[in-house]
C-alpha cells in the first residue's frame, strides 16, 4: 500500500477519536496562558503514544517523533531534516450560544476560532505519523502553543528555543469563510499585520444635569469611534486592505454623573507594511485634533502585534500537491486571504513554512458563523482530512528535502 493509501486509511480509523477529543477541549475551553487541563490532556494523549515531550511557555507541549526511514539521522545522530508541525491552544473569552451538548462547561470561555480542532487535528497526525515512522526521513516536532489569541504564544515559545534546529514549519487553521471540503494553500502574504491601540480620554467631570460646567469624556470617545472609521473611508486609498475596529469602549461612573475619564481599544489589520508604519501617526493626530476640538485631552497607546503572515511559495506548492494526492485537484480552494492575523507569522519570519486554511463552512448544518462568534461552530467531517493532510505533508517534505 502506497503511502498516501496508508494515510487515508488511518484517517478513515481516527475520525470518531479526532472528534471525540475536539469535543472535549470544546467542553472546557481554556484562555491564554491559563491551558493548564489542556496542556495535561495533550500530554496524556503523547504518553498514550510513547511519544516524548516537553513543557513549554508555561501551558505549552513540544512532542518529538523519531523517524526511521534509511537516512533519517547520520551516524552522529542527527536528522537528515527537522520539521515542525503546530496547533494553537487557547479559547476566548466569548459567552457560547450554540446548545451543542458539548458546548462549553466553561462560562464566558468558549472556543469560537478552532483552536480545540487544531490540537485535535495535530493529535490525530500524531498518531498517523508515530504508526509510520518507517517513512519519515527525519525527525518531527509537535508544537502546541498556548496564547495565540493575545500575540504573545508564539513569541514565548521561540524565546525557549522551539525554533531551533528546525528546517521548516507547518500549521493549519480551520476556517469558516472556506467552504467545507476545500483548502487553501496559497503562497505570499494570506493574513494582514495586526496591531493594537488604546485610546484614554481625559475631560472634566459634572453633574449630569450641568453638563455645560464640565467636558463629557463619554461624548468624546463616541465621537473617536466614528472618526476612527474616516482612516479606513477616506484617509488611504480605496485599493488598499485596511481595517479599525474598536472593540471597547469604556466611561462614567455613575448614571448622573458626566464623566470625566473614557478609554477605548481597539485592533487595526494593514496589509502593506507602509500602511502599517503610518497608521500609529494618523491614529494620534486624528484623536488630538478631536479631544483637542471638545475641550478634552487624548492619550494613544500602541502595541505592535503580528506581522502578516506569507506562505513560502515552494512549501505552499508542496501542500497543494499533498491536498491534489488526498482529495483531488477540487478540493484546492481559491480563497483571497483575510484581514484576520496570527501569531504564526512570527514563526515564518525566521524559519519558510505554509499556512493552509481548511474550509468547513457548510450551510446545511449552520456552519457559517464567522471565527469569534458565540454561535461559532464547524463541520466536523473535516477533521480528518485535517490530521491527513499534516501527515501527508511531513512525510512528502522528509523524503523531498
Amino acid at each position: 500500500m502506497d503511502v498516501t493509501a496508508k494515510i487515508k486509511e488511518y484517517g478513515a480509523e481516527l475520525e470518531q477519536q479526532i472528534i471525540a477529543d475536539r469535543r472535549y477541549l470544546h467542553s472546557n475551553p481554556e484562555l491564554s496562558l491559563k491551558e493548564y487541563n489542556t496542556q495535561k490532556f495533550i500530554c496524556d494523549r503523547l504518553d498514550q503514544l510513547g511519544i516524548p515531550y516537553t513543557l513549554m511557555a508555561g501551558t505549552g507541549v513540544v512532542g518529538t517523533i523519531r523517524g526511521e526511514a534509511p537516512g533519517a539521522y547520520d551516524a552522529q545522530g542527527n536528522p537528515a531534516h527537522r520539521i515542525g508541525v503546530r496547533a494553537d491552544m487557547d479559547a476566548l473569552p466569548v459567552l457560547e450560544r450554540t446548545g451543542f451538548e458539548y458546548a462549553s462547561q466553561n462560562e464566558g470561555i468558549m472556543h469560537a476560532c478552532g483552536h480545540d480542532c487544531h490540537v485535535s487535528m495535530l493529535l490525530g497526525a500524531a498518531r498517523i505519523m508515530n504508526d509510520m515512522r518507517d517513512q519519515l526521513r527525519g525527525e518531527v516536532r509537535l508544537i502546541f502553543q498556548p496564547a495565540e489569541e493575545i500575540a504573545k504564544g508564539s513569541r514565548m515559545m521561540m524565546a525557549e528555543g522551539v525554533l531551533d534546529g528546525l528546517d521548516t514549519l507547518y500549521g493549519t487553521h480551520i476556517w469558516s469563510e472556506v467552504p467545507a471540503g476545500t483548502i487553501s494553500c496559497a503562497p505570499g502574504q494570506r493574513m494582514a499585520h495586526t496591531d493594537w491601540f488604546r485610546v484614554d480620554v481625559t475631560g472634566v467631570s459634572a453633574h449630569g444635569s450641568m453638563p455645560h460646567k464640565g467636558v463629557d469624556a463619554v461624548v468624546v470617545a463616541a465621537e473617536l469611534v466614528v472618526a476612527l472609521q474616516v482612516l479606513v473611508s477616506r484617509d488611504v486609498s480605496p485599493f488598499e486592505p485596511m481595517v479599525v475596529t474598536v472593540g471597547e469602549v469604556h466611561g462614567g461612573v455613575a448614571r448622573n454623573v458626566m464623566a470625566g475619564t473614557a478609554y477605548l481599544t481597539g485592533t487595526t489589520r494593514t496589509w502593506t507594511e507602509a500602511s502599517r508604519a503610518a497608521m500609529p501617526g494618523h491614529i494620534e493626530k486624528l484623536v488630538n485634533r478631536i479631544a483637542s476640538g471638545l475641550g478634552a485631552e487624548a492619550t494613544l497607546t500602541w502595541e505592535e502585534g503580528n506581522r502578516g503572515l506569507f506562505n513560502d511559495p515552494d512549501c505552499a506548492a508542496r501542500a497543494e500537491q499533498c491536498v491534489t494526492k488526498l482529495f483531488g485537484s477540487e478540493a484546492v480552494s481559491d480563497y483571497e486571504g483575510t484581514l484576520a492575523g496570527e501569531d504564526f507569522s512570527e514563526y515564518l519570519r525566521y524559519v519558510p513554512g505554509v499556512f493552509v486554511f481548511l474550509g468547513t463552512n457548510n450551510p446545511e448544518i449552520d456552519a457559517v458563523h464567522p471565527q469569534h462568534s458565540c454561535y461559532y461552530t464547524i463541520d466536523e467531517s473535516v477533521l480528518k482530512n485535517g490530521a491527513m493532510l499534516a501527515a501527508q505533508y511531513v512525510i512528502d517534505y522528509l523524503a523531498e528535502a
